[in-house]
This record gives structure tokens, sequence and C-alpha cells, in this order.
């Protein structure tokens, strides 16, 4: 009997005692739950479980000692390879090792295109022990017919059919994307289950008061009034259609149009609450100009300030302070280039004297930022236009108090939908991805926004 044969034999017998342990452990355990169990019972039970494991251990101490004398033998048969005398360039046929009666591990009758290997070798690079006995075997091989040939001066080049790419599937590059800061940063609301249109009921007439002109006159009185502001569900929703063969022999393919298809929905959403006509944030906050040739982040905080003075006279008793500055990434990082020595009188809480602000060195997406001046709390979005303006060439800066930026998604939203029944004829599996969202800035309008040439493509100079 060969050393692989005992190899494939201890294997096969290892395999069999961890089936056998297993059953005794199940054993065990469906015993534990026997209400009428004795502490007898279960002390042979354990026993016969561990006998059973100590099997285990000494199959597999047998198969390591063989693999590692398998390991041995293909390091001399190298050896031995190698020590041929140069000058024996063609030996005699009579003197050469050959395989006789066992058949090739891979044989090109059989397979000529190398199928069988290339598999293999992508199997053993992840650690099929198998694989990588075949691969060893035909190496042994290989030395044995034509030692002398693999001793020869040559490059990967000479083996192109042999020297097989690495594809790296789980370092896959994904589309970058600006996905969803602003919208992550909202008030949270679950979506109602029915219906497409969220109705909120907005006071816009008051009550009043005012002092008695005289005892017994009558007080004064107005008759409260709402009106009904109506904010529609939305659907965001992407596709994608992939061939059967893309996914059943591919590696990671349908994980791979999963998370571009969940990151679009994601930029998708932001992106409508930011610009849609009408309702979006650009086109519902009021305007406060910064008009500058030459603009410099001390020339623009001021706005900043004037902006967020705003904010709260829209929203007076309502105002919860918890303001947001939304700006796109270029922005922040020209704020950030600023220098100076001209610092604000009063400080404020979190921040620093003498300092423009902070920067709190989180990564795009991951929540604020960092703080001005005034620990304004700020948010990146890139999603944030940046061809406005007459030279399309400008981008704004928002100021919202958050409680007032309110989104309404299904908890369970994006629904992931995948429809192998609909592309059956063409062997297609549609992957579909949607879903439900209602946003408004309008229960208490208040949003106001930087705008002008001081947003222009910034340069920075260090002002």
């Amino acid at each position: 009997m060969t050393l692989a044969e005992l190899i494939a034999q201890a294997r096969t017998a290892l395999d069999t005692a961890i089936t056998a342990r297993q059953q005794e452990q199940d054993a065990l355990m469906a015993m534990r739950s026997d209400e009428h169990l004795t502490e007898d019972a279960v002390a042979a039970r354990v026993a016969t479980r561990d006998a059973a494991d100590a099997e285990v251990t000494r199959r597999q101490e047998t198969l390591a000692g063989l693999e590692a004398e398998q390991v041995r033998e293909n390091e001399l048969a190298a050896l031995q390879a190698r020590t041929v005398p140069a000058s024996n360039r063609a030996p005699a046929y009579d003197r050469v090792h050959r395989v006789g009666q066992d058949a090739r591990t891979y044989r090109p009758d059989e397979d000529r295109r190398g199928a069988q290997f290339q598999r293999d070798v992508a199997a053993a690079f992840l650690g099929d022990y198998e694989a990588r006995d075949r691969l060893a075997r035909h190496m042994t091989e290989e030395r044995v017919e034509r030692g002398d040939q693999l001793q020869r001066a040559v490059g990967t080049g000479a083996f192109s059919g042999l020297v097989i790419p690495q594809y790296l599937t789980d370092m896959y590059a994904p589309l970058a994307r600006a996905n969803r800061p602003f919208a992550d940063a909202c008030r949270r609301h679950t979506l109602p289950a029915q219906g497409m249109t969220v109705e909120i009921s907005r006071v816009t007439t008051g009550t009043s008061a005012d002092n008695q002109a005289a005892e017994n006159d009558a007080v004064s009185e107005t008759n409260i009034d709402d009106t009904a502001l109506s904010v529609p569900v939305r659907t965001a929703a992407g596709q994608q259609t992939a061939s059967r063969q893309s996914i059943e022999r591919g590696a990671g393919v349908e994980d791979v149009i999963l998370d571009d298809l969940f990151r679009a929905y994601g930029s998708r959403l932001d992106n409508t609450m930011l610009n849609l006509a009408s309702v979006g944030l650009t086109n519902v906050a009021t305007s406060v100009a910064y008009t500058d040739a030459t603009p410099t982040t001390a020339e623009l905080y001021p706005k900043v300030i004037e902006g967020l003075s705003g904010v709260e006279a829209a929203l007076l008793d309502q105002a919860s302070g918890d303001n947001l500055a939304v700006m796109h990434s270029r922005r922040w990082y020209w704020m950030q280039n600023a220098m100076g020595t001209s610092y604000p009188l009063i400080t404020q809480p979190g921040v620093v004297a003498q300092t423009l602000g902070a920067n709190y060195a989180e990564a795009y997406g991951r929540g604020v930022r960092g703080i001005l001046p005034n620990g304004t709390p700020v948010i990146v979005d890139n999603n944030i236009a940046t061809n406005l303006g007459a030279g399309t060439n400008e981008d704004e800066i928002y100021l919202v108090d958050r409680q007032e930026c309110h989104l309404w998604e299904d908890p369970d939203a994006p629904v992931y939908i995948r429809a192998e029944q609909a592309k059956a004829a063409n062997l297609g599996v549609l992957m579909v991805v949607y879903g439900y969202y209602a946003f408004t800035f309008q229960r208490q309008p208040h949003a106001r926004k930087i705008a002008g040439t001081g947003l222009i493509t910034p340069t920075f100079t260090g002002a």
C-alpha cells in the first residue's frame, strides 16, 4: 500500500471518528433534557463521549504523522532531482525513473485544457488539503519524468498556462458614492404602514391675548386656524439583471451588486432631500447672500451667524437649539485651511479659545465632522450641488434646526427582491432594491442657506 493510500485511509478513519463523537455528543445533549435524569447516567454518557473524543485525537495524530511523512518524501524527491549531475542532459532511456502502472494525476487525454489543475490551484489557495496533495503528487511526477528540464533557468513567462493570476475578490473596489450623510442626521420617524401621503396639521392663525381695556370689557379673541401640510410618500428604487452564470460561477457577484444598489438608494434619497424642486432643502431655505470676489473664511463666518440668527427668529419658542450646518466637503476643508489672528470675542462651549472651530477627524458619512466657532455641528454631504450660480461653480451652506428636519422611513427599508422566474427564459436573475420615504422641512419653516459668489470653487491659500 502506498503512502498516499495510507493517508486517504487515515482521513476516512478520522471522518468516521468525528461522526461517532458527534453522535455521542448529540445523545448526551438529548439525555440532559430528560427530567428523570440521574447523575450516574450522565457520567456514563460523558465517559462514552470522552472516549469518542480521544479516538478523534488519536486518528488526528495518525493522519498528521502520515502527512508529515509525505511532505518529507516530497522534499527528498525534490532534493534527488536537484542533485542530478548537470552533464547528464540526455540520460539513457533505462536510467530515467518513469511512472509505471499508476496514471498521471493530470492527464492531457482527459483534460486537454487543464481545467482540473487550475481548479486545484484555486482550491489549494483556499485551504483544500486534497487539492494540495494532488498538486504535490503532480510535482513529484514532474520531477521524476522531467527533472533535468525543471532545473533550467526559466522565468514565469515560460509557464503562461501554469502561473495563474490570483483575483483578490474580497478587495474589490466599489463605486464611490455620496451616500446619505444629511439624511442620517435628520430627525427620524417610522413611516406609517399605509397611505401615499403624510398629513400634518400646521397652526397658521393663532389665538390672541391683550390687555383688558377696562373691567368687564371683552377680552381679546382670535379664532385659531390650521392648514394641512401634505407630505408625499416617495419611492426610491433600482434594479439590476445578472446572468445566472455570473452569479453561480462568479465569486461574490451578487453581494457586489447588492452593495452598490443599497448605496445608490441611499445617495438618491439624500440627494432628493437636498435638491428636489420646490420641496428640497435648497428650494425651501431662505437665502443669506454672500457676494465676494475674494472670499475668505473670516468673511464667511459672520454669514453663518446671520443664518443661524434667522433660524431662531423663524422658530422662536419652537427652536430646539439643536442646529446643524450642512456643507460640501470642499467647503469644509476650505474653512479648515484658514489662518489668521482674529478670533471671536465670545467663547463658546466645547471650542478652545483662539481657534476657528474644531475638526473631529471623523470619516465621510460617519456623523458630525466638527464644530464651528460658535459650537454648531457640521455635517459634510457631497450631494450638495457645486454647479450653482451664474458661473455654475458655486455650492451652498445650509443652516437648520435638526429637530425640524423630518424623515419618515420604513424600518426595513430598503427592501430587496430577488426574482428568478421573471428572467428564467434568459437565464437571468432580476435584483430590485426599493424603499418608501417621506420628508419635509416645512412643518416649521425655518431653514437658511448661504449662497452667492463667495462660495465659488475654493482656492486653498490659507485665507
